[in-house]
């Protein structure tokens, strides 16, 4: 795959509803991207039931390679039927792209996707087939730097409906909003976030039925590399350094005995800083040629909470510079799509965790963390140990 998807979503729940109706689900490997929004029947706990089993049995199937013929008698056969209405009903919009940047779409009685390409939305070229006495639509095309894809539930195109607009918020006009916001700078979340509140104002804040955007970016790979932590054996010290000053995009280290082994071995000197800024946090050091120099453990660790913050709050607004672990946090989230991390097994004795067995280390514990949480905002993470 020649492209990196930047990917985000977020939903507003019908108006007295804890659960939301609409469901989204996400897979990334280095082969495929597949999104899947699908929305169920009515509100609530059945909505949500079925958007869920939907969205789950779509994603799983597809994973596996199967296609949206045998997804679709699946769910036929396998949601539950409403004792009401005696339907057995989700709707699905799927987007599949493969590792040779070819991507194909398939809607099932959601709006239609707003394709965004060379600063206009553009009609996706469609066929329509039917499966199960379902009609499908399908489209198929090649990815190119810079497209936006976003999806929607039909809680968009009804926004309004009864308050500020008579007949809502139509797809036209929608299109129109999305291509005077989209430019080359607005990631996915923040594509998601605009158009998400001006539904919700006219909804006027009591949105009247479940409303999901997913939107999907394209853009070539940023990668940044962090190196943490010495390397079991110390001969590797040079090839970690190597591997480091050989990698494109940002170079971080992490760590008083990472920068001494990197200073050492591209012969420049560590400068270190005395400015606390948040005491919590040793202060940056900086080395000639990397970008970033921090403390270790204390500050990933800091950097892992903030990033929490982030995949919880949809209403993430640009992280700020500051100390150490802040640094951290928007170097990895704002500034990368794909990380490489170098790390070295040596155990500290000040950081063993009598909890863990001796051969884990809190050092190491936390660079799962970060790995984790890596993952979750939507990076590609490559770990490698030493």
């Amino acid at each position: 795959m020649n492209y990196f998807v930047d990917f985000a979503c977020r939903s507003l729940n019908k108006v007295g509803e804890e659960l939301c109706g609409d469901k989204v689900e996400f897979f990334r490997t280095t082969d495929c991207v597949i999104a899947v929004l699908s929305d169920g029947l009515g509100s609530g706990v059945k909505a949500n039931i079925l958007a869920t089993l939907s969205s789950k049995i779509a994603i799983t199937m597809l994973k596996a390679g199967l296609s949206i013929d045998e997804v679709v008698d699946t769910m036929v056969h396998t949601l539950p039927v409403c004792q009401v209405r005696k339907l057995a009903y989700s709707t699905l919009t799927i987007v599949k792209i493969d590792v040779s940047d070819n991507v194909y779409v398939v809607e099932i009685d959601n709006p239609s996707v707003f394709f965004i390409r060379d600063g206009g939305v553009k009609p996706l070229e469609s066929t329509e087939r039917f499966i199960n006495g379902r009609t499908i639509k399908e489209s198929q095309f090649v990815l190119q730097e810079g497209d936006t894809l976003v999806l929607t539930s039909d809680g968009v195109i009804h926004a309004g409906v009864g308050t500020v607009l008579n007949l809502g918020w139509s797809w036209p006009e929608v299109s129109c909003f999305l291509q005077s916001v989209i430019d080359e700078e607005k990631t996915a979340r923040e594509i998601t976030n605009l158009l998400l509140d001006v539904c919700s104002d006219l909804y006027v804040g009591q949105p009247g039925d479940d409303t999901t955007v997913a939107t999907l970016k394209v853009m070539k790979p940023k990668w940044a590399t962090l190196f943490a932590g010495p390397p079991q054996v110390k001969l590797e010290d040079q090839q970690v350094v190597k591997t480091l000053m050989k990698s494109s995009g940002k170079k971080i280290i992490c760590g008083g005995t990472a920068a001494n082994i990197v200073a050492r071995e591209i012969g420049e000197e560590i400068q270190t800083s005395f400015d606390y800024i948040d005491p919590r946090f040793p202060p940056i050091a900086s080395i000639r040629g990397i970008d970033l120099v921090t403390e270790g453990v204390l500050t990933i660790k800091g950097a892992v909470e903030i990033l929490k913050d982030v995949q919880m709050n949809s209403r993430f607004e640009k992280l700020e510079e500051g100390h150490g672990a802040a640094r951290l946090a928007k170097l990895l989230y704002e500034e990368c799509t794909h990380i490489q991390l170098l790390i070295g097994r040596a155990i500290n004795a000040a950081h063993q965790n009598p909890d863990f067995p001796k051969e884990l280390s809190i050092k190491l514990r936390v660079i799962e963390e970060l790995e984790e949480i890596l993952i979750k905002v939507g990076k590609v993470v490559h770990i490698q140990y030493f």
